[in-house]
């Protein structure tokens, strides 16, 4: 499985990370032989480190560092939030033009799946835009009719499964998300679009060159699945390089 490379250079390098995917192991999926750190490093034959994460059904830019000065720098501006994530998402319903999530949300488990002690929330913001706006005439739950968006998806804070927790917080979950999501929409969803994904796509990432201190931004396409189901909704490809 040959990995895409957004970019690439002595310090650091970015993949396009596809749906379905571990960054790296996880006790929650023991039996998974594939991961992201893993077959980068045997495509480009150098160690490497990733610096943030993605859900394993979120696709998109996903960055790693080459050395561990640059890890460090990277990993600070991550926690820091000075990094810019720009997402897309497919979401049940038709939320306002424009608004921001705030709502604190608590860690459950731990980078490996593990689940932690009962922790205070934490504050956490999302900004999010709609896009586009389709009704199908197909009676998915009690109405007869469906509404789904498109928006655009901009994390301020990094809490672990944050754009997930946020839009089920207001009533417009993720499709294809079967753990936040809503089941009945994720089935219509696989039959009428043979789409089995979380529809949730890392499309641009903007850091500080660790080096020359330069705003590096990296682009990626939401994934071929997810552009078939914007297209087949009739909706203007979106995001990507």
């Amino acid at each position: 499985m040959a990995l895409t490379i957004l970019y690439r250079d002595e310090h650091l390098i970015a993949i396009d990370k596809p749906a379905g995917l571990l960054v790296h192991r996880s006790d929650i999926d023991r039996h998974e032989t594939r991961f992201a750190v893993q077959l980068l490093r045997d495509q480009v034959g150098r160690r490497v480190q990733p610096v943030h994460r993605l859900d394993r059904g979120t696709s998109g830019v996903l960055l790693f560092a080459f050395d561990a000065d640059t890890a460090r720098d990277l990993g600070r501006q991550f926690e820091a939030n000075e990094v810019h994530k720009t997402y897309l998402a497919i979401v049940r319903g038709w939320p306002p033009a424009a608004g921001l999530v705030d709502h604190a949300l608590a860690r459950r488990y731990d980078d490996y799946g593990r689940p932690l002690p009962a922790a205070e929330p934490q504050a956490a913001l999302t900004r999010y835009r709609r896009l586009a706006t389709v009704e199908l005439p197909y009676e998915v739950e009690r109405y007869p009719s469906s509404r789904y968006a498109l928006v655009e998806l901009q994390p301020l804070s990094g809490r672990r499964h944050q754009l997930r927790r946020h839009m089920a917080h207001i009533a417009h979950p993720i499709v294809g998300d079967a753990t936040y999501g809503k089941g009945v929409h994720n089935r219509f969803f696989q039959r009428q679009f043979a789409c089995r994904r979380l529809l949730l796509a890392c499309v641009e990432m903007r850091v500080r060159h660790p080096q020359s201190g330069a705003e590096l931004a990296i682009k990626a396409p939401p994934g071929d699945a997810f552009a078939d189901v914007i297209a087949r909704l009739g909706w203007p490809s979106c995001g990507g390089a």
